[in-house]
């Protein structure tokens, strides 16, 4: 995984600041790769509870995460039971949890 510890500390922080405490989150994509360099940050945000305004609360929480993290390109999707779920969710779900 090609993020630090306090990267990763301060994802899953700041996620469940914007999304509540029983939210988890999962890094996917290249970052994920020891291997590989550059890329952005890939996270799937996973609730298990419907969310209202799940757009506006992942853009919340990637422009928090930019400040936090610096300038570095942050995509969030997000699962939960009222949101269709898309082959990227099923990628994703298989991500690294932070």
């Amino acid at each position: 995984m090609r993020l630090s510890q306090q990267q990763a500390d301060t994802i899953a922080a700041i996620t469940k600041e914007i999304f509540g405490p029983e939210s988890s989150v999962k890094l996917f994509g290249s970052r994920t790769d020891d291997n590989r360099r550059g890329g952005d940050i890939d996270l799937l945000v996973e609730l298990p509870h419907p969310v209202t305004d799940a757009v506006i609360a992942s853009a919340t929480l990637e422009a928090r995460l930019m400040r936090a993290l610096g300038m570095q390109k942050i995509d969030v999707i997000v699962s939960a039971p009222n949101l269709a779920v898309t082959p990227v969710h099923d990628i994703a779900a298989r991500g690294i949890t932070l």
